[in-house]
């Protein structure tokens, strides 16, 4: 069971962004629009879609790594043909999320992706405006 306080994104520009809304999501589908190189009026499904994700805290959907997780263990890879054995579940602690991060270390992880994104932002802005945009 995961706790619904640790999902989805916590920050934006060390601000608490509360609950996600309609306009959040296009405010950001419109940036990402901006970086993409494109008129924020234009916005993509995809980059809609990203930007929920992004604000959800959703993982990254790549297909072909998603087709891999989807294969059975035994269709895997196997670093050591004929061995057996189990795999112990590990249970996260209430301070570490499903893949063992701890909360100061999620939110280093976020406070950095966000910082990129708005550099990002900014570059996508100013090149807009060298080019008489």
């Amino acid at each position: 069971m995961t706790n619904p306080l640790k999902e989805g994104t916590l920050t934006e520009n060390s601000a608490g962004i509360g609950t996600v809304t309609p306009k959040m999501v296009r405010q950001r589908a419109a940036e990402l629009a901006l970086i993409d190189g494109h008129p924020v009026q234009d916005v993509s499904k995809s980059e809609c879609e990203e930007a929920r994700r992004e604000l959800m805290g959703e993982p990254d959907t790549d297909p072909i790594e998603a087709a891999l997780e989807s294969a059975p263990e035994s269709e895997r890879w196997d670093p050591v043909p004929g061995a057996t054995g189990h795999k112990v579940p590990a249970t996260p602690s209430d301070d570490e999320d499903e893949e063992g991060r701890s909360d100061n270390e999620r939110l280093v992880e976020e406070g950095i992706a966000e910082a990129e994104h708005d550099h990002i932002v900014q570059a996508a802005r100013a090149a807009e405006k060298k080019d008489g945009g």
